[in-house]
């Protein structure tokens, strides 16, 4: 049963997340390269708009916006469903190694397709997913042991290992590319927003529309998952069935996100944090708000590197970590 106060609570800091989302969305539509004018924001997206006002918003603004809003949530929700079943605070897909095997299927698959949005884009997130699905079976396949289960301090160990092991492969897999895709690979790994077409939305909200509301579902396996597996165990609960199943869908929600977004970390490591401390350790509650807080998270950090150096900006994920990285620290010495 939760209390009525926690439910209370929630409800303020979601209004409060979506009010951040919508004004950090306005914001962003105005604010660019090819600025617009704030008074002519509603009559543009009303379709009263010039020739080159709609195409800066719809062509150019809007497919960004979104992608980065949809990735966020994704790579926060992959990061509290990591923390939950690994039962370990620093789980985050980008430490553990989850990207940069979503990276090493990304640069396979545009090694072999040719560098432009057409109908093969639709198997992006796939090529992600299968390499991040293989990297994280390693790792943990390495982490468990059958007579003590899990082990969440050799699971982020290892982790951290194969991340580094597989950005040598990725070096040895560009070494010999064309110059173009060498170019592209190098920009997805510092987190460069590349996915900035409406095709790049329909390539992600299919998995984001089965996978978040599954993690919903599941909240309540979340929450026994993370006791000790003795409590677990106790209670009915099949813990390596639902365990698998809950990382399955975290690898899948992270590979889908860095496919169209490159190589980005900690939002999945901050976010279920700062979620569990405004509204309590209860999934129930955690989850929605780490999702929208996510989603605020990359959009924001977006929103200001893209404007803060003309015309390129600075890479969302580069900015991220700016954040993160201390962050991430203070959690290694707290824990």
């Amino acid at each position: 049963m939760i209390h009525p106060a926690l439910r209370q609570r929630q409800r303020w800091v979601v209004c409060s997340l979506l009010a951040l989302i919508a004004a950090t969305a306005v914001i962003g539509m105005g604010w660019g390269y090819s600025s617009l004018s704030y008074g002519r924001l509603l009559p543009i997206l009303l379709g009263h708009g010039t020739f080159k006002e709609e195409f800066v918003l719809y062509s150019i603004r809007l497919p960004r916006m979104l992608i980065t809003l949809l990735a966020g949530m994704a790579l926060a929700l992959s990061g509290a469903i990591l923390q939950r079943t690994t039962r370990n605070d620093l789980a985050d897909p980008g430490i553990i190694g989850i990207n940069s095997g979503a990276g090493i299927g990304v640069a396979v698959f545009f090694l072999a397709m040719p560098l432009k949005p057409d109908s093969s884009v639709y198997l992006l997130p796939l090529a992600a997913f299968l390499g991040a699905l293989t990297t994280a079976c390693v790792i943990y396949v390495l982490s468990y042991k059958r007579s003590e289960g899990l082990q969440p301090i050799r699971f982020v160990l290892t982790g951290v290992g194969f991340s580094m092991a597989l950005s040598g492969i990725m070096v040895v897999l560009i070494s010999s590319a064309e110059r173009e895709k060498v170019d592209f690979i190098a920009k997805w790994l510092v987190g460069n927003v590349w996915g900035t077409d409406w095709v790049f939305i329909w390539t992600l909200l299919p998995w984001l529309m089965v996978l978040i509301p599954y993690a919903f579902l599941k909240a309540s396996q979340l929450n026994i998952l993370g006791l000790s597996e003795p409590a677990a165990i106790g209670v009915g609960l099949s813990i390596q069935r639902e365990r698998i199943s809950l990382m399955i869908t975290a690898v899948a929600l992270a590979a889908s996100a860095v496919s169209v977004t490159g190589g980005i970390s900690f939002v999945g490591l901050m976010v279920p944090h700062i979620a569990r401390a405004l509204v309590g350790p209860r999934n129930q509650l955690s989850l929605p708000v780490a999702l929208l807080m996510g989603g605020w998270l990359l959009l924001v950090s977006d929103t200001i590197g893209r404007n803060l150096v003309d015309p390129d900006g600075i890479p969302a994920g580069i900015v991220v970590a700016f954040i993160g990285a201390p962050y991430f620290l203070y959690l290694l010495l707290k824990k």
